[in-house]
């Protein structure tokens, strides 16, 4: 069924039952999508994510509407606000820190390559972070860069959500382990839209792989947790994915297609590629019409 409402073709369709975070329901029984009236003669794309926002990111305007304000976990999307934190913070990043045992996950008993004892220059643990999605990188960076350890630092992630007007947003931890780490598609593009105002956001988010030795002096391999930049056919200048079971696989970007850079927002993608086959789903639909939704330059 189709209704425009203010602008936007609103577009309702049975949905197929796809895998979503273990919080919602099992069975989508309808689906509400909105799309920008320009775009409203073409046929949208059916994406397994439970929240989609696409933004022209020149003038904020939305292109791809599918619950932007449902609140969910959004595991390690958090990283960006810990980056943001870490950046605001004015701790140096040539010092080098350690990783400890308060860094060992009891929360879902994940694993990580970076023993106990590891030590790199913060600048280092922030790549690693955010390009690899290290957790225990991102748990050294908050218990070490303010006064008053991890938790002082969480309370200034939940301040800096609030500065952004990221008020359905809420952070328990900086790495994204906690399910309780909630947002919206709306709260999460305008984080995507600041970090993109930091260059070592924008150069480590982006960057394919790297390189560290272990505490046993052995080479230990790191790539970006997004196929997209491994595969390099996009042009994107900020990025960060995500996943824990409560949150589904979670993607957010800032990207450029044709000439127009875009926020795209993906939360609770069905298991596997699904947050990767959504993005290009979204990318092959706007290409397919350029002269509707193009900003004219």
């Amino acid at each position: 069924m189709l209704r425009n409402i203010a602008g936007w073709l609103v577009v309702t369709v049975a949905a197929a039952t796809v895998p979503i975070a273990a919080t919602a329901q099992s069975t989508i029984h309808k689906d509400t999508i909105r799309v920008a009236e320009q775009m409203s003669v073409y046929s949208a794309p059916r994406l397994s994510a439970q929240s989609v926002l696409v933004l022209n990111g020149t003038t904020g305007e939305p292109i791809y509407q599918k619950r932007i304000d449902q609140r969910q976990s959004i595991a390690s999307v958090s990283k960006l606000m810990t980056a943001m934190v870490l950046l605001d913070s004015g701790a140096s990043l040539d010092q080098s820190i350690s990783i400890s045992d308060a860094e060992i996950d009891r929360l879902k008993h994940t694993t990580s390559r970076l023993a106990v004892g590891t030590t790199l220059p913060r600048k280092e643990m922030l790549l690693l972070a955010l390009m690899s999605s290290e957790n225990r990188a991102a748990a050294a960076l908050a218990r070490t860069a303010l006064p008053g350890g991890t938790h002082a630092f969480v309370e200034r992630m939940n301040q800096k959500a609030r500065a952004l007007g990221m008020n359905d947003t809420v952070f328990y931890d900086p790495t994204g382990l906690d399910m309780r780490n909630t947002s919206t598609a709306r709260d999460l593009a305008r984080m995507v839209k600041a970090a993109s105002g930091y260059p070592l956001i924008r150069e480590f988010t982006t960057t394919p792989s790297h390189e560290i030795y272990s505490v046993s002096n052995r080479l230990l391999q790191y790539k970006n947790s997004n196929a997209l930049v491994r595969q390099g056919d996009w042009e994107i200048s900020v990025q960060k994915t995500g996943y824990i079971q409560e949150a589904g696989h979670c993607m957010v970007m800032q990207t450029t297609v044709g000439s127009q850079p875009l926020i795209i927002v993906i939360l609770s993608a069905g298991g596997g590629n699904a947050r990767v086959n959504d993005a290009r789903a979204i990318k092959t639909w706007l290409e397919s019409h350029p002269s509707s939704w193009l900003t004219a330059g």
